[in-house]
């Protein structure tokens, strides 16, 4: 089977789409990527052929930060793309619309990996579930109205989507996490599945993690893992960082992440880096704080570490406030107080919340992800009517 991976090109929605392609590839198929120029050097040492999107019009195209405003030019780049590939599956990341009409048009299967924990409506329950930040309606109506939007640009608004009121989930949704993240007594539609964290990630340059490490122990002080997200228009965790760890208890490795005006203090016990990779760097952690964004969630849950969440916007406020119902978690204002570093001391002592991330990261590890994406794949491929001999359906349509 050939199958071409049209993530987005940012490390947390590519790395988990190349973990699910390395097995594909393991099992014997054709596996290729398609992405931002950027990407490519990830992608190569995954060891999977690399399709650069500028090659084919999609400039900015599998960009997280300009998913809403170019779906058109993502479903031109990923036709082109999959045409010349003969490709007979897509494999996507959740807010990919530009990659879900491609698939639709070319009348082929696609499989969309998802976060750490559902972003749209659940098929039933979920009642009483907080809506933090935005509501899921609000969410997946907004999702909806972008990929009808990208449909009629294309001139397909006329033609019936063949997933009738859910395209959003493709022909399956895999999420990244465990049942414990979603709302209690709530029923996942029917085409989404839980299958594991998906991990892969770059190899670290040793050197730079001893540099860290060197740096860490001449300080001795414990160590906190921070990973900036987006701040969506919210307050910047630089004002709280520069309170929380200068002259307090502990001291923290920030990776910039998406945030892009680092504003450390001169005084302040922080080690800022911009890496690839974030493994080495928890290992060397007892805590991890982040915005509630899958990727540092699920590094500190499969390494046994408790979270401090500290949402801004987009999907940041929902994956916190699943950390936050499972027990992983404590919420920790953005705003510093009279005692700055006295909520991370509470959540470093909570030895509740130490024993529930072990216990949920020991879950997610012992799923094997990869494996359980590839059968999905293999699945959806083998229930498609679409015939995989013939591509003559790759020059039929405009």
């Amino acid at each position: 089977m050939r199958i071409l991976l049209c993530p987005l090109s940012d490390g947390g929605y590519l790395y988990p789409v190349i973990a699910a392609g390395r097995e594909l590839t393991r099992r014997g198929h054709r596996v290729s990527v398609l992405g931002r120029s950027t990407a490519a050097p990830v992608v190569a040492e995954a060891g999977l052929p690399f399709m650069t999107a500028e090659d084919y019009g999609g400039l900015r195209a599998f960009s997280a930060a300009w998913w809403g405003t170019t779906g058109q030019v993502q479903y031109l780049a990923t036709v082109r793309a999959a045409r010349e590939a003969g490709a007979d599956l897509l494999v996507t990341s959740v807010l990919c619309n530009g990659a879900l009409l491609a698939a639709e048009v070319l009348d082929i299967p696609v499989v969309v990996v998802g976060l750490s924990a559902h972003l749209w409506d659940y098929r039933s329950g979920g009642d009483g579930e907080p809506q933090l930040g935005r509501t899921r309606k609000s969410r997946t109506d907004e999702g909806l109205r972008l990929y009808a939007e990208v449909r009629e640009q294309a001139g397909e608004a006329a033609r019936a989507c063949r997933w009738e009121g859910s395209p959003l989930l493709g022909d399956a949704l895999l999420l990244r996490g465990d049942p414990a993240l979603e709302h209690p007594g709530a029923e996942l539609p029917e085409r989404v599945r839980h299958v594991g964290p998906l991990v892969w990630e770059p190899a670290a340059d040793l050197a730079e993690v001893g540099w860290v490490k060197d740096h860490l122990e001449r300080s001795g002080k414990p160590v906190v893992y921070v990973h900036m997200g987006r701040f969506f228009g919210g307050r910047s965790l630089w004002p709280l960082l520069n309170a929380a760890f200068t002259g307090g208890r502990f001291q923290a490795v920030v990776e910039q992440g998406r945030s892009t005006d680092p504003q450390p203090a001169p005084d302040a016990d922080l080690v800022v880096v911009r890496k690839p990779w974030m493994g080495p760097l928890i290992d060397l952690a007892g805590l991890v704080l982040t915005n509630g964004t899958s990727a540092p969630v699920l590094g500190a849950l499969l390494r046994g570490r408790p979270l401090a969440v500290s949402p801004n916007g987009a999907e940041q406020p929902l994956l916190a406030g699943a950390c936050l119902r499972a027990g992983v978690a404590a919420h920790i204002p953005n705003a510093p107080s009279e005692e700055p570093s006295a909520p991370l001391e509470s959540v470093w002592d909570d030895e509740g919340l130490r024993t529930r991330a072990r216990a949920l990261g020991s879950r997610l590890a012992a799923m094997d992800s990869a494996a359980r994406a590839a059968d999905i794949v293999e699945r959806t491929a083998h229930a498609s009517t679409t015939p995989k001999e013939d591509h003559g359906y790759a020059t039929s349509r405009p």
